[in-house]
């Protein structure tokens, strides 16, 4: 895994370039620290740092074609590397063992057409010198960032904001993508925080040249194609698909351990490490001292089932300093998922002993595992009630104090987010993903913002999904790029540790959403495929146990010392947040009225970034 950058710049002068380029690189290392390079031609640089993974002595970057026609910068892995290899032996002349030159060869004679035949996750710019054309592209699923620029003498990109920030202009803050960031905690696809910084879209290839725009292209599409076969012919499809998957994502030239939470998904993933594969992989778990969202005794369960060599770490209370350099160095954005905390801590105590955790990222939304399901099931039901039965519903409900509590532990606190929901869903045209501010909460808090924001990215056209099943989709393209996978790729090189994610493999992935819905959810419950296909690799226990997410107490804390800190914030802020709305909101959940900890979380680490980037 790595980190890189590329500028084309006319405007400006060759020592500037050289300085700008070093500081954008120096951004860069803790993505790579085994080794670094850096390429300057007149008006051109690129730069790279590396972890190595792969082909450890080799394989150095940027790469050059060997007549110094292209030079490329790589970050990502790509599993079925050695296959591809084959396919191009006989067109190119290979110096390296890894993946990085197959990528370099394959661009060249095949063109963006040879994205399709990877597996895997990565982003790669590629210069040609001789035409002055860049190509740029991200993997399926977007686990790989890439961020780029138009600048007033050519482009730049960076696999960071904070190393593309050294070689651009000063930016300001776009309020569309304010708006977004309050609707749904984080940026919508393509964009950012920053007028004129885009995003590369997953999927997607992106060519730039000196006298034109970039124009992106998409490479693969979730095109649902219904399942022809029968249900026993689909568990075994399901078998062959995660273990091909599994294999895949342990090569390496290293060691490969995994993230253990105690769940379903890294369970899974940890059992047949162990048990099919024959691995006893270095295991780690975050716990917490509030009870109700510790899972180390759930995870050290899996851990002696699967004889693996445990490892855990315990995150009691709020590390502001660490949260501050997570937000501004590495997300380089505002980024409202709290668990970007206990992300890095387990990634931290991970990379103390591997190179390389396997994780569970994509279970929930490829295999229906979500509680909002089960949430969309219950309110077609719910929805059908007559309008007075539905209020006085609500009416009781909001009139029992909610449980400051995580929601797998009281019914109580469920069912005020089941109200909350049947609210949110109601305000909702078209469900893009879920909604960390309702239109009314965001009325309150940020009135200028309610009419803003970006056009939500359009699903493919499937006439034949239900509710649910669009929801399944929608979260896949927008929810876990945006949230799950930037969280988990800046936590975990955030501390020079790759992370892998098996459920995301393309034959994983197409073939779960190619199967009826109804196979994965029926009634209340659901992850019923992977159940039946793996139904005999994890205790009946784990497979029984409520969906419980990676989650912290900040409820308790906004009740002590960090409600103490928003408060100071919201008194000198002067940003286009209604002070005196989210005070009262505070003063609401620290009297237990209501649980406004998302909210206000929210609120607490877009005030962090104003104040520390002057925006204020």
């Amino acid at each position: 895994m790595c980190g890189f950058f590329f500028v084309y710049d006319t405007g400006r002068p060759a020592d500037d370039l050289t300085s700008a380029s070093s500081r954008a690189l120096a951004a860069l290392r803790h993505r790579g620290p085994d080794d670094e390079g850096l390429w300057m031609a007149p008006s051109v640089a690129m730069g790279h740092h590396r972890l190595s993974i792969i082909d450890l002595g080799g394989s150095r970057q940027p790469m050059h074609h060997p007549e110094n026609t292209h030079v490329l910068a790589y970050n990502g892995e790509i599993y079925n590397y050695r296959e591809l290899r084959g396919q191009l032996e006989d067109r190119w002349s290979f110096r390296t063992r890894g993946d990085t030159e197959v990528l370099l060869a394959g661009l060249i004679l095949e063109g963006p057409d040879f994205c399709r035949k990877m597996e895997g996750m990565w982003a790669f710019a590629l210069w040609d010198r001789k035409h002055r054309r860049l190509l740029m592209g991200r993997d399926r699923m977007g686990k790989k960032p890439l961020y780029f620029q138009r600048i007033p003498g050519g482009l730049a990109c960076a696999s960071e904001l904070s190393s593309l920030s050294c070689i651009t202009p000063r930016w300001e803050e776009d309020l569309d993508s304010t708006a977004d960031y309050f609707r749904y905690g984080y940026y919508l696809p393509g964009t950012t925080a920053y007028q004129g910084v885009r995003e590369v879209l997953p999927a997607h290839v992106a060519t730039w040249e000196p006298d034109g725009g970039v124009q992106q292209q998409s490479y693969w599409a979730l095109n649902i194609e219904p399942f022809t076969g029968n249900r026993t012919e689909a568990i075994e499809q399901l078998r062959h698909a995660f273990h091909k998957a599994l294999e895949r994502r342990l090569v390496a030239d290293v060691e490969v351990g995994a993230f253990l939470s105690g769940g379903v998904d890294s369970s899974l993933v940890v059992s047949l490490m162990s048990h099919d594969l024959g691995k006893r992989p270095k295991t780690f778990t975050i716990g917490f001292s509030e009870g109700s969202y510790d899972e180390r005794r759930h995870a050290k369960a899996v851990a002696d089932y699967c004889q693996t060599d445990h490892h855990v770490d315990i995150l009691d209370a709020l590390q502001p300093a660490a949260l501050e350099k997570l937000v501004l160095e590495h997300m380089g954005q505002p980024f409202a998922d709290p668990s970007l905390l206990p992300t890095a801590l387990v990634s931290q105590l991970a990379a103390r002993h591997v190179k390389v955790a396997l994780s569970g990222d994509g279970g929930d939304e490829v295999f229906c595992g979500y509680q909002r399901y089960q949430a969309q099931v219950l309110l077609r039901w719910y929805s059908r009630l007559p309008r007075i039965v539905r209020n006085n519903t609500e009416r009781v409900i909001r009139s029992l104090p909610e449980p400051m509590v995580h929601h797998s532990g009281s019914l109580i606190k469920k069912a005020h987010m089941f109200i909350d929901i049947a609210r949110i869903r109601g305000e909702e045209a078209q469900y893009t993903a879920p909604l960390f501010y309702s239109r009314e909460d965001l009325a309150r808090v940020a009135p200028s913002l309610q009419d803003r924001g970006h056009r939500p990215p359009n699903l493919p056209e499937q006439t034949a999904l239900d509710d649910v099943h669009s929801m399944m989709a929608m979260d896949t393209l927008v929810y876990l790029p945006q949230d799950i996978l930037a969280k988990v790729d800046r936590a975990t090189m955030a501390y020079s540790l790759e992370a892998r994610a098996p459920f995301l493999d393309t034959g994983v992935v197409e073939l779960a959403f190619n199967l009826p819905r109804t196979w994965h959810r029926r009634g209340l419950s659901g992850k019923r495929m992977l159940r039946e296909a793996f139904s005999n690799r994890l205790q009946e226990n784990i497979w029984k146990r409520r969906k419980q997410g990676f989650s912290i107490p900040m409820n308790q804390w906004f009740r002590g010392a960090l409600g103490h800190a928003l408060r100071a914030m919201l008194d000198k802020q002067t940003s286009l947040l209604e002070s005196g709305q989210l005070n009262a909101m505070l003063e609401d959940h620290k009297a237990g009225k209501k649980d406004y900890g998302p909210q206000l979380w929210g609120a607490y680490v877009y005030l962090l970034w104003r104040d520390n980037t002057g925006y204020s």
